[in-house]
């Protein structure tokens, strides 16, 4: 009975305590976004399979590394939408598969995303398999190369593009991109039939910086066909259509774009706005400063020095009346044409071109009209 007694003592005591001891505090749980964020911070990808792999986990990446990657044909590198901040690494050759298409090679968005090549690296876009003189304008169906659609407070750096088929960079609805260090090399389509390889086009932008970028290619080296703010300086452009403000459509808008400290050889034309016959737009605060023009003596490819078209895609030099440009100045550009180009030709509607101001403005060679 006296043991009995004891363990019914024990049992109360024990029974006490416990009742005044707290209760563990409650373990938090685990927070998903954080997880998913620590989940993969640099993804690599490669091989024929690679793009699948990257569509699909670019939203978990940090870093996305694009590594000998051979993307198959009629398909693009989807990395639109990239999480705010994410780097883009080219490494190695990346390639693309040929088939008759309209699309893009790569497509990439986001915000503050920095895009760029490792040394050495190339995107090989194989252009001779679809070159045929005639780009854009039929035969094979071509894709354009790399477009960067609502990429924004962003960089491009360091990339290498090999032989486009069609156009190369499509920078379209843009703010505040950084474009450096670039390499465009269509120097194969001088023979083998290359055709609207544009280096850069421009489309509904504000804030575009591009700078110390070579291009060989076989149209315009960079375009403007709507946006704002945008400057190219300290480059180099060979065999193109020059530095190009349009072709403007109806209802565009250019407003301040500079081109600066720039080398332009052997091109159809150095310098050319161009407006489409009968559009209604507006082109404003062009500057084209410290421009080198060397058309060298490459007849039948050099036609214009200069050139203000507003009879575009209509009937030749029967400017129209709908696109006013203004405050387009010239600022020391000079060098040479081939003796059957012509310096410069201006053709504006009534009272369409007003506030033009040119100084040091020399082009020798070719004929003045």
């Amino acid at each position: 009975m006296a043991i009995l007694s004891r363990f019914l003592t024990i049992l109360l005591v024990c029974a006490a305590s416990a009742l005044a001891a707290p209760a563990p505090e409650p373990t938090a749980a685990p927070n998903l976004e954080d997880a998913l964020a620590k989940r993969a911070t640099t993804c690599t990808f490669s091989g024929t399979d690679g793009h699948l792999s990257a569509s699909a986990s670019k939203t978990s990446c940090s870093t996305i590394v694009i590594s000998d990657m051979a993307v198959p044909s009629g398909v693009t590198l989807n990395l639109e939408k990239l999480k705010e901040g994410t780097t883009v690494i080219f490494k190695g050759r990346t390639t693309f598969g040929y088939s008759e298409w309209e699309g893009s090679f790569i497509s990439i968005s986001g915000n503050k995303i920095t895009i760029k090549g490792d040394p050495g690296s190339v995107l090989d876009g194989q252009g001779a398999l679809w070159w045929d003189g005639l780009g854009g304008g039929g035969g094979k169906t071509k894709p354009k190369f790399f477009k960067a659609n609502n990429l924004n407070d962003s960089i491009i750096d360091g990339i290498t593009i090999l032989n486009a088929p069609k156009n190369s960079f499509s920078l379209n609805r843009v703010n505040n991109l950084i474009v450096k260090n670039i390499l465009i090399d269509d120097r194969d389509g001088d023979t083998l039939g290359g055709h609207n390889t544009d280096g850069f086009n421009v489309n509904n932008a504000d804030g575009v910086f591009i700078t110390n970028v070579r291009v060989y290619n076989q149209d315009d080296c960079m375009n403007v066909n709507t946006g704002r703010n945008i400057v190219m300086t300290n480059s180099f452009c060979s065999g193109s259509h020059g530095l190009s403000i349009g072709s403007i459509a109806d209802g565009a808008v250019v407003k301040n774009v500079t081109f600066e400290n720039l080398v332009v050889e052997k091109s159809q034309q150095a310098i050319r706005i161009k407006t489409v016959s009968g559009a209604v737009a507006s082109v404003s605060d062009i500057t084209y400063r410290n421009i080198r023009i060397n058309g060298g003596d490459v007849t039948d490819v050099v036609d214009y020095g200069i050139i203000i078209d507003q009879s575009y895609g209509g009937t030749k030099n029967s400017p129209t009346n709908g696109v006013n440009i203004t405050n387009f100045v010239l600022e020391n550009v000079y060098g040479s044409v081939p003796s059957d180009a012509v310096r410069v030709q201006v053709q504006c509607g009534t009272s369409t071109c007003t506030g033009f101001r040119w100084t040091n403005v020399g082009i020798t060679g070719g004929k003045k009209i």
